[in-house]
Formats: C-alpha cells, sequence, structure tokens
C-alpha cells in the first residue's frame, strides 16, 4: 500500500490504517486511506480509490478487490493468506514479556472495619481487568489496593466499640459486627451530636501515636483483611501492593511545609489549609489540612502521588473510582500541577453507579448491600440454572460447576457494560443462557472443547484454497483479537473485550451449527479443527483477562 501511495500520488508520509468490517460482505478489511488524502493530493476520494483497488488486485495474497461508498478500498484476502495471518491471533492469546516503566493500576478501595459492598464490584472488577490486559500486552503492572485504614472513621469506631460493644477485645469482630457498631455510631449521632467531636479527637489522638489505640488499629486492619481475601480470591481479584493511606502518615509533613514555603497551601477558615484554583476551572478551594492540624483524605492523596512519582517512576497511573470521586481527582491533579510536579501520566478512570434492576436489591442493613449475599446467591442460582437445563449440561462436578458459572455470571454481567454509564445488575441477564453474558460464553468454550477432545491431535491448516462463508467469518472474528486488545488497553475500557468475545461466540456456534467439523474431508477438517482450538483458545484468554474462568466440560 506505501508502494502505491508514493509511486501514484508522492505520498510516503502517512499511516495506512486497515479496518476489519462488520459485515463480511465488505471484504475481509478496508481503509479509508483514500478519504484521508483526497485534499493532500487534490483528487476525488473515488479516483484515488480506483489507483489503490488496481494496483492492489495484482497482489498474489488478495482475491479481490473492489471500491465501495465515497472511497473506501475493500480487499478480500486469498484463503491462504487469511490462515496465515491467524498466527498473530495465537501469539495475542499468549502473555508478552513484561518490560519498561510499571503501570501502576489502583482499583477496589474497600474502608476499614467494613465488608464489600456490592457497588465494590464496579471499581474492583473493572480495575481488575484492565490490570490484566495491560500484563498481557507485557506492561510491568503494579495492582495497587489502595484501602481506607486511616481517619476519623477509627475514632468513631473506637467510641463504638467501647460504649456499645461486648467486651471483647477488638480483634475478635467479625466485620459485620464492626459494621453494626459504626451504624449505631451514626444513629447515635443524631441523640448526642458531641460524639462527632469526640471522635475527631480520638483519631487526633490516633495520629499522635497512642499506643492503645495503634493496637485497636492494627487488630481492625487484620480482622478486616481476613474478611477481605476470600471473596477477592472468589472473585479472581488479586494485588501486588496494599500500600493505604497509613503508609503516607510519615509522608505529609514534608509536602505541606514546601507547598505553604511555595505559596501553594494558603492559609484558611480557622487555621485550616486550602488550595485555591483559577476562577475558570469553577472548582472549590481543596482542604489539605484541618485547623486543628489533623490531616485528610486529600492529604494522603497528594503525598501518594508523590510517593509513587518519586519512588515507582511509572509511565501511567490510572486510579479506578466511582464517578462521584470526579472533583476530588480533579482537584488534586491541579493541586500537584501547582507543586510543580509532572503528572502527564495520570488518570482518573471513573466508573457509573450501580443501577439494581429488582429494586428491593438496593436497601440492606447499614445502607450495605453485602458482597458475600451476592456472591452466594448467584451461585445458588446457578445451581438450580443447572438443575433446569438437564442432560444438557455435563459436569464432572456441579458444585465447582454452579460456582464458576454464578461468579462469572455476576463478574462478567459488570465488565461487559460500558464503565462510563451506570451499571444496571440484572440477575436474569446475567444468569442467560442467550445474549451477551457469562454463560453463553461458558456454553461455547465447552463446546469448542469437546470438539477438540474428540478430534485428538490438532495441526497447522496447509493447502488452504477455497473459503465457505462460514469459515471466512469465523476466520475474520479470531483475527479482530489482537487489535481488540489494544483497543480496550488503550481506553481503559474492558467491554470492549466483552463484546468481541461475545461476537466470538455468536460467529463460531454458527459455524458450528451449519459446518461438519470431525468428519470434513481432508484438508478441510484439519482447517476447521485448528479453528476450533483457536477458538476455544481465544475465549479462554480473553474471559481470564475479564476475571472469568470457564470449564472444558459443560
Amino acid at each position: 500500500m506505501q508502494k502505491v501511495l508514493s509511486s501514484e500520488f508522492g505520498i510516503d508520509d502517512i499511516s495506512v490504517g486497515w479496518e476489519r468490517p462488520q459485515d463480511s460482505a465488505h471484504g475481509d478489511i478496508t481503509t479509508p486511506v483514500a478519504l484521508q488524502i483526497s485534499k493532500k493530493v487534490g483528487k476525488s476520494p473515488k479516483e484515488i480509490a480506483e489507483k489503490i483497488v488496481s494496483a492492489l488486485a495484482k497482489e498474489k495474497t488478495i482475491e479481490k478487490a473492489e471500491i465501495a461508498g465515497p472511497g473506501y478500498a475493500n480487499i478480500w484476502l486469498t484463503p491462504a493468506a487469511l490462515v496465515a495471518a491467524l498466527g498473530s491471533t495465537r501469539q495475542a492469546c499468549m502473555a508478552k514479556v513484561k518490560s519498561g516503566a510499571p503501570v501502576i493500576v489502583e482499583y477496589s478501595q474497600p474502608n476499614i472495619a467494613k465488608p464489600l459492598g456490592a457497588h465494590h464490584l464496579l471499581t474492583t472488577l473493572f480495575g481488575q481487568s484492565i490490570a490484566n490486559i495491560y500484563e498481557h500486552l507485557g506492561y510491568e503492572v503494579i495492582k495497587w489496593n489502595y484501602m481506607g485504614d486511616w481517619g476519623t472513621q477509627f475514632g468513631k469506631l473506637s467510641i463504638a466499640v467501647s460504649k456499645w460493644g461486648d467486651g471483647r477485645i477488638a480483634s475478635q469482630y467479625t466485620v459485620d459486627e464492626l459494621l453494626d457498631l459504626y451504624v449505631k455510631f451514626h444513629n447515635e449521632v443524631e441523640n448526642d451530636d458531641t460524639l462527632e467531636d469526640q471522635a475527631r479527637a480520638v483519631f487526633k489522638k490516633l495520629e499522635d501515636g497512642d499506643p492503645e489505640l495503634r493496637a485497636f488499629w492494627q487488630d481492625i486492619i487484620t480482622v478486616t483483611k481476613s474478611a477481605l481475601s476470600s471473596i477477592y480470591e472468589q472473585l479472581h481479584v488479586s494485588f501486588d501492593t496494599d500500600k493505604s493511606e497509613s503508609f503516607y502518615e510519615d509522608k505529609m509533613e514534608p509536602i505541606l511545609e514546601k507547598g505553604i514555603a511555595s505559596g501553594v497551601f494558603k492559609e484558611g477558615e480557622g487555621g485550616s489549609l486550602i488550595v485555591e484554583f483559577p476562577e475558570e476551572s469553577n472548582m472549590p478551594p481543596y482542604l489539605v489540612r484541618k485547623g486543628d492540624g489533623a490531616t485528610l483524605y486529600s492529604t494522603r492523596d497528594i503525598a501518594q502521588m508523590h510517593y509513587r512519582l518519586e519512588e515507582l517512576k511509572p509511565q501511567e497511573i490510572l486510579i479506578v473510582t466511582d464517578i462521584a470521586q470526579k472533583l476530588h481527582f480533579e482537584q488534586l491533579a491541579a493541586t500537584c500541577e501547582q507543586l510543580g510536579w509532572d503528572i502527564t501520566g495520570f488518570d482518573n478512570v471513573l466508573v457509573g453507579r450501580m443501577r439494581y434492576a429488582d429494586k428491593s436489591m438496593s436497601t440492606r442493613k447499614g445502607n450495605v448491600l453485602r458482597l458475600e449475599e451476592v456472591l452466594t446467591e448467584a451461585v445458588r442460582r446457578a445451581e438450580e440454572k443447572i438443575k433446569e437445563h438437564g442432560d444438557h449440561i455435563q459436569a464432572d462436578d456441579p458444585a465447582e460447576l454452579a460456582k464458576m458459572m454464578g461468579i462469572g455470571a455476576v463478574s462478567y454481567g459488570i465488565v461487559s457494560q460500558n464503565r462510563k454509564q451506570d451499571i444496571v445488575f440484572d440477575w436474569d441477564k446475567m444468569l442467560s443462557f442467550e445474549g451477551n453474558s457469562a454463560p453463553y460464553l461458558q456454553y461455547t468454550h465447552a463446546r469448542a472443547r469437546s470438539v477438540i477432545t474428540k478430534a485428538g491431535e490438532v495441526s497447522d491448516p496447509k493447502q488452504v484454497e477455497s473459503l465457505t462463508e462460514k469459515e471466512r467469518g469465523l476466520l475474520n472474528t479470531l483475527l479482530k483479537f489482537e487489535h481488540v486488545l489494544k483497543e480496550a488497553r488503550t481506553n481503559n475500557m474492558p467491554h470492549i473485550l466483552a463484546n468481541f468475545l461475545f461476537e466470538l461466540c455468536q460467529s463460531f456456534n454458527s459455524f458450528y451449527n451449519d459446518t461438519p467439523i470431525l468428519k470434513a474431508e481432508e484438508p478441510t477438517r484439519t482447517l476447521r479443527v485448528y479453528m476450533t482450538l483457536l477458538t476455544a483458545d481465544v475465549l479462554k484468554t480473553g474471559a481470564q483477562l475479564l476475571t472469568i474462568s470457564v470449564p472444558d466440560r459443560m
């Protein structure tokens, strides 16, 4: 193509973008390059496209070339060229060697002393999927769980345990019991408004190093992390570090001093410290220290950003949060810029709010729909689905399959949605064996694996001289995988990968239902078995990147 553009139009400096049409009737690949260079060369797009098509039609790897629309060049590759290109799809299933400066991906961010709620699924699963995709593509990734393990909530909890606890030491409470006490504190504030001041005073003592409060605080952290670990394991979620708010306790004061000296941090009401922004930013002042000298979430976030930039020198910092955090991170970024820090690699990856198709799910005790309850219910419903389908679902271990289906359905039901929109939690859609769902993906993978098991040895296809419509359709879908992974990473949008997996399931099932595979004559049989194996590999790789497990038999 570059040779054509150079010889015919004198253009050597344009990157030709090839796309795979949604409709296979429009070719295997297409390019709008004629539209892009039309003004530059002073010719109509169709005139340029005619030259391109005429030249490309002579290539050995091209079966046919046509002009489409206002100037697209549609290309049909030879069967041999299409099959040879599958090598890139096979490579895309394999993780690349890690290299380069790290990419920090921060996600989940639960608060200590509280159970994970259903809403935590959003930042947790989107964050893990984004981290997985980066890692698969060869980036050195630091997966970071930045937990809320510091702040006035510990003052509140200390008072609640001392006033309404049953005399046990902190390490003997469960996370649910701690939440109940925390909720009781807030209920009691309505009758005694001095409790808030008492809590702030207790936290100040904790900050100042009171040994008894420090021991209490550490016990609460230990209890919470133990409870979190089992849920993270079920969700296939993992972290490389959980350095959290408390880690920056001794790192805030030097930054505050420098900020005061440079005039970035200014005195606010009651002796507090604030950051002010230009009027056109429409951002209110950013409080970075209270009047009593106590630090805040913002103070620790500034210290964290400094630590990451100076100590880890990442190429990117991705912080996955609820959209409600948008203003906070805009203020944080603007503050870092005023301090003179280079944060060009920083991005606050925003996620919409959780909505429930079943309205009764939105309210629970303490206003928290516990994630543990959701996962238990998911597995129970999956068990019912398995029973409903009777002999149509085969499993060596039905309990394990129900767990894989139920938890997979919840996880896929989240990451298959556009993270920038509100995420709808819908049991019926998540557990459906039709449509864009985990059970459909899992069933399709198991169907493909079943063919491979019966086929025995799988060889690379050779002497491919013709393709049926279904074969060509599946080939072209498989060939999208490499590009889809890069697009999902570039945009930090896991649902792009999920949509592709759904498309691949549809394409394979259409191929499977209409095309003999094991009974086909050679060399067609070898090709079809090979495509079936590659389909299974792509589905498994893509599902795992989205935190989903797939069975070999179902």
